[in-house]
């Protein structure tokens, strides 16, 4: 008997949801707030990573506790919310869902209650096993964990996962319970460091999946 595909788990914000000029414009008001730089998307793929707050006390020049940074994210996701409607999908992303053979499902570190109704408005909850955001009230971790607790609900194991993100995060999240990741460049991260970081690369979604297809294959 031919072993199922593994499990494929999709990034949401800078993967399927092509929201990088929306993310750049809020990043920047929560910028502002503090009479701090403007940065260009470019800028922003290069020096972005998470916890947020280590970004942001970089490009600032001043540290960022905990406190500060809640402060700056609800300033961060109000903004953010006033343009989601202009937001749209990556241009192939339908095509490469329904190029997975096996099952799929969503893990974002947006917040739960606001990116499940999202998800529902694109027309995508059918193809997913399971969607989880953040059930915290402030974001900017790192995805790790959220992905063990995201497989674990779904009774998956880790090595038996393809993560699909776009930043270093996303890959790292993987390794961490045992799976593998391809990383896309149309999102948050400059594809320079994601090349660099060693895992495969691809610069669409439907060669994302494709990759992941021979990895799938290579490992059974």
């Amino acid at each position: 008997m031919t072993p199922a595909p593994p499990h494929l788990v999709w990034d949401w914000n800078g993967t399927l949801l092509n929201d990088l000029s929306l993310v750049v414009s809020a990043t920047n008001v929560v910028f502002a707030s503090l009479g701090g730089p403007t940065v260009t998307p470019e800028e922003h793929r290069v020096r972005f990573r998470r916890p947020i707050a280590e970004y942001y006390a970089e490009v600032l020049g001043q540290a960022v506790d905990d406190d500060e940074f809640g402060r700056l994210d609800k300033i961060f996701h109000d903004a953010y919310r006033t343009g989601l409607t202009t937001c749209e999908l990556a241009a192939d992303a339908r095509a490469a869902m329904a190029a997975w053979p096996g099952s799929q499902s969503l893990l974002s570190m947006w917040f739960h209650e606001e990116l499940v109704p999202t998800v529902h408005t694109y027309g995508l909850t059918g193809h997913f096993a399971r969607v989880d955001g953040l059930r915290a009230t402030v974001g900017g971790g790192r995805k790790a964990e959220s992905l063990q607790l995201h497989l674990a609900e779904l009774g998956v194991d880790g090595a038996a996962v393809v993560l699909i993100g776009d930043s270093i995060d996303d890959a790292d999240a993987a390794l961490a319970v045992g799976g593998r990741a391809v990383l896309y460049t149309g999102g948050f991260t400059d594809p320079a460091r994601l090349r660099a970081s060693g895992h495969p690369v691809a610069d669409s979604l439907t060669d994302a999946v494709a990759l992941a297809r021979e990895i799938s294959s290579a490992d059974r």
